[in-house]
């Protein structure tokens, strides 16, 4: 009877240690592919505040504006911008309001 207890006893800690063994590598698959994903998309959101810091300063939109516009675009007051909304058979015009944060 006592062979059959340690019998039983072994063949479960073999068992429990197989299942645990494979949840833990499951477990380091799906953190390998997270920061995997992770390390593209910083890449990726470095490049465009890189593309964006560079295209959206002061001096390079006057810069564009001088090559590709010349005269045609004019300063305008923010305060004569208006918002046109249509919705269901209704059309309306509001001033533009400011939140600054």
């Amino acid at each position: 009877m006592k062979k059959i207890v340690l019998i039983f006893l072994i063949f479960s800690l073999i068992l429990f240690t197989a299942v645990i063994k494979n949840t833990a590598k499951q477990m380091e698959d799906e953190l390998f592919t997270m920061k995997e994903s992770i390390r593209v998309l910083e890449a990726e959101y470095e490049n465009i505040l890189l593309e964006n810091d560079y295209l959206s300063s002061a001096e390079k939109l006057q810069e564009f504006q001088s090559l590709y516009f010349e005269d045609q675009l004019i300063q305008k007051n923010i305060k004569n911008i208006k918002i046109y909304n249509i919705s269901k058979n209704e059309r309306n015009i509001k001033d533009l309001k400011i939140i600054k944060e």
